[in-house]
C-alpha cells in the first residue's frame, strides 16, 4: 500500500477541471441540474457552502445520501482548476493554529472568503483513516465565483453512491472499491491549512 501524507488533496481531475462533491435536497439539486449551476433561491448564496474533493468523505457526511432529506442527492460538481486554486490561495484555516492569537485569526478570517478544514478521510465502511481529506468552505465573493464562473458541470451521482453502498452492505468490498472514483494526489505548492 502506498504511503499517504496526513494532509494531501486527492481528487478526480483533468487539465481543466477538478471534481468536488456536495449533497442537497431535491429542490436545490433539481434546480442545479437544470441550470448547470446552483440557483438562488433555492440555493442560499449568502451562506457558506462546503465543497469536498473526497467521494468517501462526502459519503460519510451525507450517509450515502440516506442521512436526511436535505442531503439525499449527491452531486458531483466539476469546477475549473483555476477557481479551485483561487479558493485555496484566498483561504485561512477554519480554526486558529497554535502560532496565532484568537484576535489575529479573527482578522484573517474576516478578510478571507474561504475556510480550509482537514478532517479524517474515510474508508468504505466510513471509518476514520490516519490521513485527512480537505473540506473547503466558500463564503462571500468565493460563493459568487463558484456559482457564476467556476462550475462547469453538475452531475447527479446519487444512484452510483447507492450502488456502491449496497455492495458495502453485502460485504462485496472489492467490487465496491472498483466502483469508487479514481482520486489522485492534486499537486499544489502552497495549500493553506
Amino acid at each position: 500500500m502506498n504511503f499517504i501524507p496526513e494532509r494531501q488533496i486527492r481528487a478526480v481531475y483533468d487539465e481543466q477541471t477538478i471534481r468536488v462533491y456536495q449533497a442537497y435536497g431535491d429542490e436545490i439539486a433539481d434546480a442545479a441540474l437544470r441550470q448547470g449551476t446552483f440557483v438562488s433561491p433555492p440555493f442560499k448564496i449568502d451562506r457558506m457552502t462546503w465543497i469536498k474533493p473526497s467521494f468517501l468523505w462526502m459519503m460519510y457526511r451525507a450517509g450515502w445520501g440516506k442521512k436526511d432529506a436535505g442531503q439525499a442527492r449527491i452531486l458531483a460538481i466539476d469546477i475549473s482548476r483555476e477557481g479551485f486554486e483561487w479558493a485555496l490561495r484566498h483561504s485561512c484555516p477554519s480554526h486558529p493554529d497554535a502560532s496565532m492569537s484568537k484576535d489575529e485569526w479573527l482578522r484573517v478570517k474576516e478578510a478571507t472568503p474561504v475556510r480550509i478544514q482537514w478532517d479524517p478521510e474515510r474508508d468504505l465502511q466510513l471509518q476514520p483513516q490516519t490521513h485527512r481529506a480537505i473540506q473547503i468552505g466558500l463564503s462571500k465573493q468565493a460563493v459568487e465565483l463558484y456559482v457564476g464562473q467556476w462550475i462547469k458541470r453538475v452531475t447527479d451521482i446519487t444512484s452510483e453512491a447507492h450502488d456502491i453502498h449496497a455492495l458495502v452492505l453485502q460485504g462485496e468490498f472489492d467490487a465496491a472499491r472498483s466502483r469508487l472514483p479514481l482520486e489522485r494526489p492534486y499537486c499544489l505548492e502552497d495549500v493553506t491549512g
